[in-house]
């Protein structure tokens, strides 16, 4: 459950061939920068670079008001609203919403990713149709400032990192609210009640309940990974 290919089906991010080579998809996280500007390099015409190493596409819809800082690219169809700050080593994919007061720093998004309101997502990879509610936050640094620890029951795996946020898998959905603590790792389909505290690893299909209860759904999803 925690290994990048059981989170993301690749087909739905430039990055994809990056982070197929990685066990873990927080392997992946110290290469963003460097990914970003090799990609960069090597887009075609539909895209523009508007201020160095910013690669934006020419469908997408930039506000006025919005900063992107290099590196980034912003893929085909996405919004970045009013006020968002992204802050560099930001990898947006097609169809994407990046809201207002929206963060970003040192992160993938999938294609049809949405972090629409208030949203802070550092150092994080967000699969395929993933979304954050109004609020949400991903939390990339220990109050302890010690490396962040992946907690799978009692299975404890060192990441090496002191900065890690989450890795959410396709499909997740994140209550308003909530705040998703170091090294939080979601299962695809799988959904967080609002104003939720996590940690740890949460199983694919699955709802994460108030007082952290977790349940397991009963619905299938046809068409996706298997």
């Amino acid at each position: 459950m925690l290994k990048t290919a059981e989170l993301y089906d690749f087909s739905h991010t430039l990055a994809g061939d990056y982070l197929a080579q990685w066990e873990y998809p927080w392997q992946a996280l110290p290469g963003i920068k460097e990914l970003i500007v090799t990609l960069g390099s090597r887009l075609g015409e539909d895209y523009r670079e508007i201020a160095p190493q910013v690669w934006v596409h020419h469908t997408a819809k930039v506000a006025p008001t919005a900063f992107l800082g290099g590196p980034c690219i912003i893929g085909a169809g996405t919004e970045v609203r009013h006020c968002a700050f992204v802050r560099g080593s930001a990898l947006v994919g097609a169809n994407c919403v990046v809201g207002n007061s929206v963060e970003l720093k040192n992160v993938i998004l999938f294609d049809n990713v949405q972090v629409p309101h208030y949203n802070y997502v550092g150092d994080s990879i967000l699969g395929y149709k993933s979304h954050m509610g109004a609020g949400s936050l991903t939390s990339n640094v220990k109050s302890d400032k010690t490396l962040v620890v992946v907690k799978d029951g009692a299975e404890q795996i060192p990441t090496g990192l002191k900065k890690m946020g989450a890795m959410l898998g396709d499909f997740v959905e994140v209550g308003c609210n909530s705040v998703l603590n170091p090294g939080t790792v979601i299962g695809r389909h799988t959904n967080i009640y609002p104003t939720s505290c996590v940690r740890g690893v949460i199983p694919a299909d699955s709802i994460f309940k108030t007082g952290g209860v977790v349940v397991k759904k009963v619905s299938s999803h046809p068409g996706t990974l298997g």
